[in-house]
């Protein structure tokens, strides 16, 4: 093995001396010196000597350098190599959001209606509107409020009075009743007043902003009486925006308008539908269920104040709400024939008295 190496190392300097004297243009020295070694045979051991130092240096880069495959700047600008195990398991990466969250479709939400939360509207000191002959709306919307409880109650549903007699009752009372119990829809009663005493005609109202001045003034002077302060103002505004509920809350408005319109229509052919509308009445902000609140009729109007006197049409107005009511809840369009006969019946004996 020492004779090899030794040969090796005379090999290569006599190679490197010739390609010396080559490059200055001497004669190679082994040739000066007479050795003459066969070119077939010089040749072969220099191509040998070759490889073999080529073959040395490549096994030592590979030992003591890592292998790299790929520019210097192409390694660092991406990730970390990972092994195969855990690579295939790596979940992909979340995107990034780009755009602002899409409200949520309230269709998706289709749940039961059991609790019925009945608000009739003033109560107390405070009457609401009143005609000249001197009716109330306060005593009317409480008249109404109880017929639709024992319609409703006949068809299976929970019901609970915000008040059951004339009584004071705040409008964050109300709300906070409604939200204790847990009740599935909210409906308020009142009776609408309008500048213009030739019109009248009923409406709906479910939470949200108006930029309408006449209901601005409305919605303030309902909303006098709410028992709330300044400090609750951006907790009660920021409600006005909450989307499911608000959502359901005009589903719940057009149902029982249409239901209004529709019975009460037939009794008094020149009522007019005054539409479903938004406005920021404090008893619809502070409920958590969705929340109507339905002008049944107008005391301005001289034809739709004399007939809120007859028991009848109050009863038409509790059997219109009771429909909508049951609409909304996905049951049946009417309530029962028998329930409905038998109220008909009580407010016939009542009127004729």
């Amino acid at each position: 093995m020492a004779n090899v190496d030794r040969v090796k190392r005379q090999l290569l300097r006599d190679l490197v001396q010739e390609n010396v004297d080559l490059v200055e243009g001497r004669l190679p020295r082994t040739l000066r010196k007479g050795r003459y070694w066969p070119l077939a045979v010089r040749l072969l051991a220099v191509a040998v000597l070759s490889v073999a130092l080529l073959g040395s240096s490549r096994l030592i880069a590979l030992w003591l350098i890592p292998q790299q495959t790929e520019p210097p700047h192409a390694a660092t600008a991406r990730s970390p190599r990972v092994p195969a195990k855990v690579a295939a398991v790596s979940l992909p990466e979340t995107p990034l959001l780009t755009s602002a969250p899409q409200p949520v479709d309230a269709a998706v939400f289709p749940l039961a209606v059991h609790t019925v939360v009945i608000d009739a509207g003033h109560g107390g000191g405070s009457t609401g509107t009143r005609t000249p002959q001197g009716t109330l709306e306060k005593d009317l919307t409480l008249d109404i409020a109880q017929r639709l409880q024992r319609l409703l109650v006949q068809q299976s549903f929970q019901v609970v009075m915000t008040r059951d007699a004339d009584r004071d009752v705040s409008l964050k009372e109300r709300g906070a009743l409604a939200n204790r119990i847990g009740a599935d829809i909210f409906v308020s009663i009142h009776l609408n007043w309008i500048e213009n005493r030739r019109s009248g005609g009923l409406e709906t109202y479910y939470m949200g902003p108006t930029d309408d001045p006449y209901l601005t003034r409305l919605a303030a002077s309902e909303n006098r009486e709410s028992g709330y302060s300044l400090a609750d103002m951006r907790r009660l505004l920021d409600r006005i925006y909450a989307g499911v509920r608000q959502e359901k809350s005009r589903k719940l408005a057009e149902t029982v308008q249409g239901a209004l319109f529709q019975s009460l229509g037939k009794l008094s052919p020149e009522i007019q539908s005054r539409g479903v509308k938004t406005a920021p009445f404090i008893v619809l902000l502070t409920t958590d269920m969705p929340a109507i609140l339905a002008e049944v009729s107008s005391l301005s109007n001289e034809e739709e104040a004399r007939l809120l006197t007859k028991p009848l049409y109050r009863q038409y107005i509790a059997e219109a709400l009771a429909k909508g009511i049951r609409a909304y809840a996905g049951g049946a369009e009417e309530t029962t024939p028998e329930a409905v006969a038998a109220a008909r019946n009580t407010a016939a004996r009542k009127e004729s008295r």
